[in-house]
């Protein structure tokens, strides 16, 4: 049986990741701090349902990636086959009110896992970054091979650092890397501070929803199941060292590392209107809307170029946007029909 550490394994992507994995024979090492940036109690919650379905392929950890000697331990007693690294601070307006828990918890955790991982080599260490990456970028779709030097927000600057460390560390000492960029993603257990959950819960209430830049924003919606099918499917998809430092075109290979970034998006950009639209139709409810400026931080649009992992792979992210926003619904009101939001 295969071994895979999973950091965030609490939270929505790391949740949902845990889950297919056990589901798939792999032993899980899930490692979590349970902040309280948001809901504890939904985040013990994920926990609580890996515990019961992995039932003893689930090994939950609580503790801070950036805590030294952590993760080391962790790699040392467990070696892990792989090791995929989702635990951050989130969202990039939360990085501008406190921008040091964004310091702590990406760059410093990243060191500490990327350390741990030197001494205990995985057989590929794949982390998470962001679509927030490609920050001022306009040309669209998004690829992976484009430079992306202009970051909007101190939480885009954190995970591109990750980015750049991660890349030496796989050049110094041959660790097999993957990096993945996300693009918005969505769908059932998702974080109360993201749009979805915010505007379904406030149309429920009767309440008014924010919506920024007027409206005027797009973005490359992932649902949250193709994302870690498709995280699933890179686990075998091992970075070589290129040959003479050549590089097939269109792939975003390092010529001097075995690493490379991944964009994971549904390769479609959907205006904020229709997203609102699908939420309305999910509740059988108009949205009050108070229309507002663009956020500092925020870009207007972003749409993933998602060639490289089709290549790759041969999967694409599929679910439409109507149909995912439903099951967040559905998944909304059931759980906090028991529950108090």
């Amino acid at each position: 049986m295969q071994t895979v550490l999973v950091t965030g394994s609490a939270g929505f992507i790391g949740f949902h990741l845990c889950r297919l994995l056990l589901q798939q024979g792999y032993q899980v090492v899930g490692v979590d701090a349970l902040t309280n940036y948001y809901s504890v109690a939904l985040k013990q919650d994920r926990h609580a349902i890996l515990a019961k379905e992995g039932q003893e392929g689930f090994l939950p950890v609580i503790g801070k990636v950036e805590d030294p000697q952590l993760l080391n331990g962790l790699f040392a007693r467990h070696k892990p086959d792989y090791v995929i690294h989702l635990a951050a601070q989130a969202g990039v307006r939360y990085s501008i009110e406190n921008p040091r828990s964004y310091l702590e918890g990406n760059i410093i955790g990243t060191f500490e896992l990327l350390e741990a991982a030197r001494a205990y080599p995985p057989r590929h260490l794949l982390l998470a970054s962001t679509s927030s990456a490609y920050g001022a970028n306009t040309t669209m779709p998004y690829q992976e091979t484009e430079r992306a030097d202009h970051q909007m927000s101190f939480y885009a600057a954190t995970k591109k650092s990750t980015e750049s460390m991660a890349h030496s560390y796989a050049h110094l000492y041959g660790l097999p890397t993957t990096m993945f960029r996300f693009f918005t993603v969505y769908g059932p257990w998702g974080r109360p501070d993201m749009a979805l959950f915010k505007f379904t819960k406030a149309i429920l209430e009767g309440k008014p929803i924010d919506v920024y830049n007027h409206g005027d924003m797009k973005r490359d919606f992932t649902y949250v199941t193709d994302l870690v099918e498709a995280i699933q499917l890179l686990l075998d998809v091992v970075p070589q060292r290129p040959e003479n430092g050549v590089v097939e075109d269109g792939d975003s290979l390092s010529p001097v590392a075995p690493w490379r970034v991944v964009n994971i998006g549904n390769s479609d950009s959907v205006p904020l209107t229709s997203f609102i639209t699908a939420i309305e139709v999910a509740t059988g409810i108009k949205a009050q809307q108070n229309l507002m400026p663009i956020q500092a931080g925020d870009v207007p649009a972003t749409w993933a170029d998602a060639a490289l992992l089709r290549r790759l792979t041969g999967y694409a992210p599929k679910t439409d946007v109507t149909e995912g926003v439903a099951q967040f619904v559905d998944w909304y009101r059931s759980y906090y029909g028991d529950h108090s939001p």
